[in-house]
Order: structure tokens, then C-alpha cells, then sequence
């Protein structure tokens, strides 16, 4: 038995027994890849997989515990390979981080910038996609840390669950738009006159927008949904509906839009950076941490992920931190 099989193992289980793609993840070829998962087959004495004519149709139940203590064996032999790493000081290396669009286009680029500069032989990885995406992503090891919102607390899902700040909503219109033209704030009931081009997370019951509107006793009507912030953006402007997105998507090249503060309507959400407690940081990772959170000592982190220590933050809101010249404006 080798790690280069088990990782074939887990490859095949995390790619939906697709052995193509299971290949493609770990570069190498189907048949090299089919061959390991033979021999280890044939050492342990039983299959890990039911087969089809022409694919893997299963995981067996003795293939489900060999595939659990796996993803220990091998997250323990990453352990030794990162503490190794940075007893060396070795800053090369790789760097993935799972997320939403919206912090991966306005939230990280000047973090990673800063990052890129220290340690400019590190390749960041970002896979953007929904927030139960980048949870997953982290609890398989794909990612090294993975960093989602919330309106309400924090994720159970993670080890360690870290606020990085709070945020709010705007309601995004053209400047024709008769919401822009109102001479007095802004009232769920004029949103819900217009459908609404949002975040792919309103189809689900319980978004946070979509019980905001049932709570008032208000029928919401959706137009577009996208994970991408620009394409909401896209969408508003060609004539969709009123536009519902996160304060930090909204940028100077967005001058033809208004947008409308919706603080007081919908409600506040906080940003969170999500890490496991069974994972050995390389000092980029612990880096790149510090300069989210200048107000955690890196000693703070260090308990709290080996010791299992509460950390105590206080988030500041968006706009305090993305204000040029402001304490943790993401940068050095």
C-alpha cells in the first residue's frame, strides 16, 4: 500500500467514481490510475468499488472505511510534509483557498497582492462557487482554508470559524429608475414592486433575503440568479430587475447604477474564514491570515487551532476596513 494509491482512492470517491476525471485531478493517466486501484484492491483482499460493464457504479461499505481512515492517513502525511516545509523555511508552494466570486473579485485581491509580494514563489488557487461548495471543499482537503458569508452565526460545518468582517446589501438600479428617484428611505415593500436579479443563494428557502421578504408578509419575485456579482451587475443594466448584492461588489467603474443602502432592511451579513483543526499551516497560510485579521496574533491562531482555544474577535464592518488609509485594509 502507497499514499500515491490511497490518493487514487480518494480522487475516484471525490469525482463522483468518474475515473477520467479522478485522473485529470491527480495527473495521471486512466490506466495508470486503474492499475493502483487494482493492486491495492488486490492487497487488501476485497473491492472498493462495484463495478459496471464500463464504469464504477459504488463505493462498497468496506471501500467507505478505507476511504475515511485514507483522508486521515493522507492529511497526516500533508501535516509532516507542511511542518517540514516550514522548518526549512521553504517558501515555495501552493495555496487554495475555496470561496464565493464576490470575495475572491473585491474582498482578496489586495491581501493576495501583499501576500504575492512576501512570498512571491507560492501559487494561490482560487475555486470560486457556493457557500456549501467551499465547506465541502475544505472538509475533503482540496482547500487550505475557505471563506464564505453568512446572515446569521457561525458556520457549524468548520473546525474553526474565524469573523472577518461584516457587510450589508445595496439595491442596485439604473439611474433612471424610479427607486433612485425617491425623496425618502427605502422600504422592502417598493423593492418588492420590481423582480429582483440577486445571488443563486435567493432560490433557497432559507436565504436570508427571501425570509427577510416573507417576514414582512411580502411576495418576492426573482428575475436572474447568479453566483457572480459582475453578472448581477450585467443583468441590472440590461433592464432585468432591481439588483440585491453585497456593498463591496460596487465599484468606481459602476458610476452608471445607484446604489441604495439596504442596511436597515435586510439583514447584516458577516464574512468568515473557515479552517480545520487537524491541518498544519504553512507560514504563507498563517500570512495570509494575519493580514485579514491584523488584529489576531499569530500566536491566538496557533492555540486556537492546536489547542482548540476560543478566539475572540471583534469584525470590523466593510467600510471601515476597505477605507483608504484604515486599519486592516487588507494590506501590509
Amino acid at each position: 500500500m502507497t499514499l500515491t494509491q490511497l490518493r487514487y482512492l480518494l480522487a475516484i470517491a471525490d469525482s463522483g467514481l468518474n475515473i477520467t476525471l479522478a485522473a485529470e485531478k491527480v495527473h495521471a493517466t486512466q490506466p495508470g490510475l486503474s492499475k493502483q486501484l487494482k493492486q491495492l484492491e488486490d492487497e487488501l483482499g476485497f473491492i472498493l468499488f462495484t463495478r459496471g460493464a464500463r464504469s464504477l457504479e459504488s463505493i462498497t461499505p468496506a471501500g467507505a472505511k478505507v476511504i475515511e481512515h485514507a483522508r486521515i492517513l493522507l492529511a497526516e502525511a500533508n501535516n509532516i510534509r507542511a511542518i517540514a516545509a516550514n522548518l526549512r523555511r521553504d517558501n515555495q508552494g501552493e495555496l487554495h483557498i475555496a470561496t464565493t466570486h464576490t470575495q475572491a473579485r473585491y474582498a482578496l485581491p489586495s491581501a493576495l497582492a501583499a501576500l504575492n509580494r512576501q512570498f512571491p514563489n507560492v501559487a494561490v488557487h482560487l475555486t470560486p462557487g457556493g457557500d456549501s461548495e467551499s465547506i465541502a471543499s475544505l472538509a475533503r482537503g482540496d482547500a487550505e482554508i475557505a471563506i464564505i458569508s453568512t446572515a446569521g452565526s457561525a458556520p457549524s460545518a468548520a473546525d474553526l470559524a474565524i469573523p472577518l468582517y461584516r457587510w450589508d446589501r445595496v439595491v442596485l438600479v439604473s439611474k433612471q429608475h424610479e427607486l433612485a428617484k425617491l425623496d425618502r428611505p427605502l422600504t422592502l415593500a417598493d423593492i418588492a414592486k420590481f423582480p429582483l436579479v440577486s445571488y443563486e443563494s435567493t432560490r433557497e428557502p432559507e436565504s436570508s433575503l427571501r425570509q427577510a421578504f416573507s417576514k414582512a408578509g411580502l411576495e418576492m419575485s426573482i428575475a436572474v440568479t447568479a453566483r457572480d456579482a459582475d453578472l448581477i451587475k450585467t443583468y441590472v443594466r440590461a433592464g432585468f430587475g432591481v439588483g440585491v448584492l453585497a456593498e463591496m461588489a460596487i465599484t468606481p467603474e459602476d458610476a452608471d447604477l445607484v446604489a441604495i443602502p439596504a442596511d436597515n432592511l435586510l439583514p447584516r451579513c458577516t464574512a468568515w474564514l473557515l479552517l480545520r483543526r487537524d491541518r498544519v499551516l504553512r507560514d504563507y497560510t498563517q500570512a495570509l491570515i494575519t493580514r485579514l485579521l491584523p488584529q489576531l496574533h499569530a500566536l491566538e491562531l496557533q492555540r486556537a487551532i492546536s489547542e482548540g482555544e476560543t478566539l475572540k474577535v471583534d469584525p470590523l464592518h466593510w467600510r471601515d476596513i476597505a477605507r483608504p488609509g484604515a486599519i486592516g485594509d487588507f494590506e501590509i
